[in-house]
């Protein structure tokens, strides 16, 4: 049984399209290493600019493995330098009964399609 997450990214100014970028390889590095299912992403922006990511771990193992990875390390190295991580609460869109958000991309294939397009 899988683990779902949603993280929640703030791009640092300038930043945007090196947070698309790793959000973009996000899924499939964590694939390559056997950490995320085939799961579809979903992939969201808030009105402050926050790209808001669900996806599904392979387990909660999985979690703590990656910590240990070093694929996993330095792609989350540039998640670092691109964004600050915050917890869905401190969205805007949180605070209302059903949280509304901008769709990023529809589906994995489509995502990385919609990133390139808007990181150019």
């Amino acid at each position: 049984m899988g683990y779902l997450v949603i993280a929640c990214y703030r791009p640092k100014p300038g930043k945007d399209a090196e947070l698309l970028a790793a959000v973009r390889d996000h899924l499939p590095v964590l694939r390559r290493e056997k950490l995320a299912t085939e799961r579809a992403p979903i992939v969201m922006r808030a009105s402050d600019g926050t790209l808001v990511e669900v996806f599904e771990w392979v387990s909660k193992e999985a979690v703590d493995q990656a910590h240990s990875n070093a694929a996993v390390n330095a792609l989350w190295a540039r998640f670092d330098a691109a964004s600050e991580y915050v917890k869905l609460q401190d969205l805007e869109e949180a605070r209302d009964l059903f949280a509304h958000f901008e769709p990023v991309a529809e589906d994995a294939a489509a995502g990385a399609e919609q990133v390139q397009r808007a990181s150019r």
